[in-house]
């Protein structure tokens, strides 16, 4: 417990005790006497020293240590009875018995403000007054007090000041290994090559909370693709992955903030699902849930990025990693009293989980509705979905080898992934009579005249032999749709030189044909100029 304040007074004195009979002046100003000068007060006085004595041996006054043995022999000193006597409840007894009485701990001036407790609410709480003005405002009033002892009031009653926070506790460290807090802060500017203009740089800060080691990834921008590069460093640099991961409540981890049900962003929680690691985030304006990392921010900013001149990014980034593992990791930390590398290299680095060997697939997620074309879009690129699905949403995951498309949860289909401007398209996911004039397959038209008659696919294969196949689509199609219409017997009928007739010409390219004839004869003598045109309901010739 504190000893007791003794206040002494200004005076002028006749000094003995360094030069006699010579005139000096003294200034005797507030001195508190401590605990252990009190001990050795006593126990002087109980090996038989006089006042004068231990006034000289303690520089305590005589009437200081006058009231102390006065108190000491009121709580049942005996000078006869040895040192044993000075325990902690005598030195107790003697501090307080020579305390001036406070029934509440306070003295005269605190009374008197608690009796002007309502006054002083009023001003400072709702007239919005600051405690100085307070003070002169009761001085008017005839109302004095010490103006500590005011701002001490004002604190402790009303909660009103600059010191008006809580109580506080250290959080223990953990276990080495087990907690990486992460924070970004901004540094300053520096050129980027690629715009040929200076930007704003940022720094991810990685701080390891047992040994508060410490890594620093600067990017220009705090993108889910930035963070999870940082840390994919951060790896490399510290050897390991932490078992959990302190981030601050960035929009790039976290899609929705909440104290106990973060939701996290998808990208990032599959990144730690990958490499072993938990995600805790720090609630939204709490800098007290990762304040190891909160401290190292303004010592990176005043440290490495403060006064110096960098060529561009990579430059600064290749001093920063030196600037970790020298400046940073070799200092002598305030609180653990250790270097930070070397700790960490001790206790942490056994215990973290394996290092990455390979660079981490960062995947594509998008949300796409299903074309009426039967496809969807994913970075410039065209993929086929089941027809059924036209019209409705579905989730997409691409990473570098394969395009996973999801509805409801459920896995609907799987692609190999195009570059910007490809195309993929299963036949199966369009309908059964599309799917030939679609891909351009001119092989399947072939076989479907083929199965219409020999005569049919001997004039599609005709058709079809050209340097652009394709060309010759739609003479296929309508082949095949006037054996539909007509069906396979009349063609087949002329034998397999059915395609020489003129007439079967003519009829292909204005999609006519004549039926009052067999395939093969020429046209009507009394209409030369053209074909009839057959009735469709009856087959009869119109003249």
């Amino acid at each position: 417990m504190g000893p007791p304040r003794v206040q002494q007074r200004r005076c002028r004195c006749w000094s003995t005790r360094h030069q006699i009979n010579k005139r000096c002046e003294r200034w005797w100003v507030f001195r508190e006497i401590r605990v252990y000068e009190i001990r050795e007060i006593l126990r002087l006085w109980l090996r038989g020293k006089g006042l004068r004595s231990i006034e000289a041996m303690t520089g305590v006054d005589r009437k200081t240590v006058r009231r102390y043995l006065s108190a000491a022999t009121a709580a049942g000193l005996v000078r006869d009875s040895g040192e044993d006597q000075l325990s902690d409840r005598l030195m107790a007894s003697v501090c307080e018995r020579v305390r001036p009485h406070r029934p509440h701990g306070h003295g005269a001036a605190w009374e008197l403000l608690t009796a002007n407790h309502e006054q002083l609410k009023t001003w400072l709480t709702k007239e919005g007054l600051t405690a100085v003005k307070a003070h002169e405002l009761f001085a008017r009033q005839g109302v004095v007090v010490p103006e500590r002892t005011l701002h001490r009031y004002a604190l402790e009653a009303l909660g009103v000041g600059r010191s008006a926070r809580g109580t506080t506790v250290r959080v223990a460290d953990g276990d080495p290994g087990g907690e990486c807090q992460v924070d970004f802060g901004k540094m300053g500017l520096i050129l980027d090559p690629d715009s040929g203009r200076r930007r704003v740089c940022h720094a991810l800060i990685f701080t390891a909370c047992y040994s508060r080691h410490c890594f620093v990834w600067l990017t220009f921008r705090q993108t889910t693709e930035a963070v999870i590069a940082g840390c994919e460093a951060a790896w490399r640099f510290f050897g390991g992955v932490f078992a959990a991961v302190i981030p601050d409540n960035m929009s790039t981890v976290v899609d929705h903030a909440d104290a106990t049900e973060p939701r996290f962003n998808q990208t990032f929680i599959e990144y730690a699902q990958a490499r072993g690691f938990v995600v805790d985030p720090a609630r939204v304006r709490r800098l007290k849930d990762k304040p190891r990392v909160e401290r190292t921010v303004p010592f990176v900013r005043n440290s490495f990025f403060a006064g110096e001149t960098f060529v561009d990014r990579a430059d600064a980034q290749r001093r920063v990693e030196e600037w970790c593992r020298t400046r940073a990791g070799m200092r002598i930390h305030g609180t653990t009293q250790c270097r930070p590398a070397e700790l960490f290299a001790v206790e942490e680095a056994p215990r973290l989980g394996a290092a990455p060997t390979t660079v981490y697939d960062l995947p594509i997620y998008a949300r796409r509705k299903v074309h009426r074309d039967h496809h969807i879009e994913v970075a410039k690129a065209l993929y086929s979905i089941p027809g059924n699905l036209i019209g409705s949403q579905v989730d997409v995951r691409a990473d570098r080898n394969l395009v996973r498309v999801f509805h409801r949860g459920a896995l609907v289909k799987v692609h190999v992934r195009q570059a910007p401007g490809g195309r993929i398209t299963d036949a199966a996911d369009l309908p059964e009579h599309k799917t030939a004039y679609a891909l351009r397959d001119i092989a399947h038209l072939c076989r479907m005249a083929a199965e219409a008659g020999p005569a049919v696919g001997t004039y599609a294969a005709i058709l079809a032999d050209h340097p652009l196949p394709w060309t010759k689509m739609r003479q296929i199609y309508a082949l095949l749709g006037l054996v539909k219409r007509w069906g396979a017997e009349r063609p087949s009928s002329d034998g397999r030189d059915a395609h020489n007739s003129p007439v079967f010409s003519r009829a292909m390219s204005h999609l006519k044909v004549t039926t009052a004839r067999p395939l093969g004869h020429g046209p009507n003598p009394g209409n030369t100029d053209r074909a009839r045109r057959p009735n469709v309901k009856t087959g009869a010739n119109l003249n």
